[in-house]
Parts: structure tokens; C-alpha cells; sequence
């Protein structure tokens, strides 16, 4: 039974309890369906094999070859992880298209007697709802929340989500922190991964409620923002963190310990910055990182390369009517979310606001 999606939240998808990519772990790993297992039919090396003497060969030929290398890999999903299963699971199974690789293997589990779905036009049909759902225009109305360096956005986000706000962590979709230091265990997903994963956040919008997201520029570490989300940010009102520049180093100290323990790998990164700045401030900053003075390193960074960029990033984007919040520290990100929340209440997404309103706070980001 052939399934047509219509829509990244199609109701036929509750319809399965396994869904299956037949394709080749590297196919896999580059980006799959939510929730979808791998059960390779051919292997990475396999399927180059194939390919080869497809080409080099005879389409027969390889035909012949794969055939023989499905039905072996299939045997040995069976006698395997889905040994077992009883009568009653439905498994739904795709490919790159639908086609060979998912029709031979929904075929061997049909007849054994399972219900076997597969996915019309298989993973392609699938990254072109992606695509068209990252590329529209974002369905809620959304408001970003901004400010400059350790200034704490992603945890006070994350502390509103906790309260019921609509939030999308691009950072944490991203796996990245967004700066050069960003980078995160794991690495980042896939730029088709990463779409997937904002796709899917997006669909689950509420399109009546206002949506949070952090500023971000149009790339985070790797990745590349898609032009709808991207579109909503730069036209979106703004709600502006106001934060000390020796609060924000202090909190940026805290909060990649994890970074600082590799004092050699920070001085690589440093090092990268030579292209745009003195070299005795270069050299200040390594002697910091030579005494683990990292306040200090994070707050010269901050000054003299973060907070300018910031600004002219900030100056094409902000009209400079959004509210500003004004934390005096970072130690209580509770009461910081509490300060951006009172915000909120009185503010129109529709439109930026016209009247600043700052409230004290302190926050540990």
C-alpha cells in the first residue's frame, strides 16, 4: 500500500508503528523521517558497488548483484531486530524514491503477512515538504529576543518555553551556540538535517500565539538559516537584553567552562581573528588565555570584536523602537525570564512597540 504525504504532519504517518529507511547508513545519517530506524537493504560500500557496475557494466548486471544483496541484508533484518514482531505490526518503508530498494524489502515483509506501508516518492517527496514548509513564510507572528553577547538569550528562552511559550531553539536545533567559540559535542546536523528539525519545529506552531526566537544572523556555525525563518527575523519587532558588558563576561565565563578546559583549542580560535584586528591586542588575549584569565578574555572579546559587529549587525535590522530590558547581572535567569515576560504582556508581535520599557533583573545564563 503506496502512502502520499500531503503535509509534514499527514495523519497517515499514526497510522505505523516502525518507520523504515531501507536507504544506506551515510543517506541515513545525512537527514530521515522523524523517528524513522535504519534497515539498510545495501550498504554504503554496497551500493557503490552496484552504481559502478550499473555504469561500467550493465543495468542488468547490477540488478542481478543487488537483487542478491537485498534479499541477503533483508534475511538478516528479519532474523534480527524485527525477529520479534508479531502479526499485528505495520511497518511503513521508503527509499530515495520509492522505488527498488523500498519495493523489494515491503515486498519480502508483505509476504511473510505483515501490512506493509511505503512512502510514495519516497525521502525525495518527503525533503519537498521540508523545503516548501522553510521557505514560507513563518505562520505565527514572531518576536525576536536580542542582545549582545552573553547576554543569556538561549536561557532565558528556554526558561520561557518552560512556562508556556511558543519558542524555537534554532541554537539547539543547530547544535551550535552561534559564535566561534560556538561549537558543540556531537557537531552540528547536516544542513538537510537541520532543516528537517526546523521544519518539523514549525509545523507544530500554534499560528495564534506570538513566537519567540533568539537574533541570529543568517548562518549558525555551519548552517545556514532557510529564507523563511530568516525573512521573520529580520522583519520582526525586537525585545532588546540591556546587560553590563562585565555581567555578560562573567556569565560567558561560566558558561563554556567546557571550552575553556582545552586552553591550546581557544588559542587556535583566537588566532583566527588575527585578519581583523591589532596584533598586541591578539597577543593580549593569548597572554590571557596563557594565566586562565577568561572574564578577562571574554570581556575584551566582547568589547573590541563581538559588541561592534553587533552593533552594525543590529543597526540593519532593529529600527530601535522594540522595549529594552535591563539587567543589572546574569545570576538569576529566573527573574531575567520574569523581566522579558512582564514585556510581553504588553506587546503588539503585529508591530514593534513604541515606547522602551526596562526592568531590572539579574540572571545566571
Amino acid at each position: 500500500m503506496d502512502i502520499r504525504l500531503t503535509s509534514l504532519s499527514d495523519p497517515a504517518l499514526s497510522g505505523f508503528d516502525t518507520v523504515i529507511d531501507t536507504r544506506s547508513p551515510l543517506e541515513y545519517a545525512e537527514d530521515h523521517l522523524p523517528g524513522a530506524i535504519n534497515l539498510p537493504v545495501l550498504s554504503d560500500e554496497e551500493r557503490a558497488q552496484v552504481g559502478t557496475i550499473y555504469k561500467q557494466v550493465s543495468p542488468f548486471d547490477a540488478r542481478k548483484l543487488g537483487g542478491a544483496m537485498v534479499a541477503a541484508n533483508a534475511a538478516r533484518h528479519i532474523a534480527g531486530p524485527l525477529a520479534g514482531l508479531g502479526g499485528g505490526w505495520r511497518p511503513l518503508v521508503y527509499c530515495w524514491r520509492g522505488g527498488q530498494r523500498s519495493g523489494a524489502f515491503a515486498g519480502i515483509l508483505s509476504q511473510i503477512g505483515w501490512r506493509v506501508g511505503r512512502l510514495e516518492g519516497g525521502y525525495k517527496a518527503w525533503r519537498a515538504l521540508v523545503v516548501a514548509r522553510v521557505a514560507a513564510p513563518v505562520a505565527a507572528p514572531v518576536l525576536v529576543l536580542d542582545g549582545n553577547t552573553g547576554s543569556a538569550k538561549t536561557e532565558i528562552l528556554a526558561r520561557l518555553a518552560a512556562r508556556g511559550h511558543q519558542v524555537v531553539d534554532l541554537e539547539g536545533l543547530a547544535n551550535h551556540r552561534g559564535s566561534l567559540f560556538g561549537a558543540m559535542p556531537g557537531g552540528q546536523p547536516s544542513q538537510k538535517r537541520f532543516e528537517s528539525r526546523l521544519a518539523m519545529a514549525l509545523e507544530a506552531l500554534d499560528p495564534a500565539r506570538p513566537l519567540l526566537v533568539e537574533a541570529e544572523s543568517s548562518r549558525i556555525g555551519d548552517l545556514n538559516l532557510p529564507r523563511g525563518i530568516w525573512q521573520a527575523i529580520t522583519a520582526a519587532p525586537r525585545i532588546r537584553l540591556a546587560v553590563p558588558v562585565e555581567a555578560r563576561a562573567a556569565y560567558t565565563a561560566r558558561a563554556y567552562a567546557e571550552t575553556c578546559a582545552d586552553p591550546e583549542a581557544v588559542a587556535r580560535i583566537v588566532g583566527l581573528l588575527r585578519p581583523l584586528h591589532p596584533a598586541d591586542r591578539i597577543e593580549g588575549w593569548l597572554r590571557m588565555i596563557d594565566v586562565a584569565d577568561w572574564g578577562g578574555l571574554a570581556e575584551g572579546l566582547m568589547r573590541d570584536h563581538y559588541d561592534p559587529r553587533y552593533e552594525k549587525h543590529r543597526a540593519r535590522h532593529d529600527d530601535g523602537r522594540g522595549p529594552v530590558v535591563a539587567l543589572d547581572g546574569l545570576e538569576d535567569l529566573e527573574a531575567a525570564a520574569s523581566a522579558v515576560e512582564a514585556v510581553l504582556v504588553g506587546l503588539d508581535p503585529a508591530r514593534p512597540a513604541p515606547v522602551a520599557r526596562p526592568a531590572a533583573s539579574g540572571g545566571d545564563i
